[in-house]
């Protein structure tokens, strides 16, 4: 059982990482520091906003954009720690 609890622990930290991949992405982009027409660039665009949108979008729907600034990758990655802390508690051994 601390084995599933482990692996689930190492994928919900892998997503955290993307999510602030994700985040630092959408911020070159915004401010122009990255050329999206670079391949490269464009598939880590996509692979990190197919990774990350679907599950952001559902917060968005419930939190909107406040004065044009988007919380939801916050919120996200606040129930994603919630998550790690709550499986360390009941998985106590590993």
């Amino acid at each position: 059982m601390n084995s599933l609890i482990i692996l689930v622990d190492n994928v919900i930290y892998l997503y955290s990482i993307v999510l602030i991949i994700n985040i630092i992405l959408s911020w070159l982009t915004a401010f122009n520091v990255i050329n999206t027409q670079n391949r490269f660039v464009y598939i880590a665009l996509e692979a990190s906003y197919k990774l990350t949108d679907p599950v952001l979008n559902h917060i968005r729907r419930f939190i909107p954009n406040m004065a044009g600034l988007d919380f939801s990758p916050v919120i996200l990655f606040l129930i994603l720690n919630f998550l790690r802390n709550l499986l360390r508690e009941y998985g106590a051994g590993f």
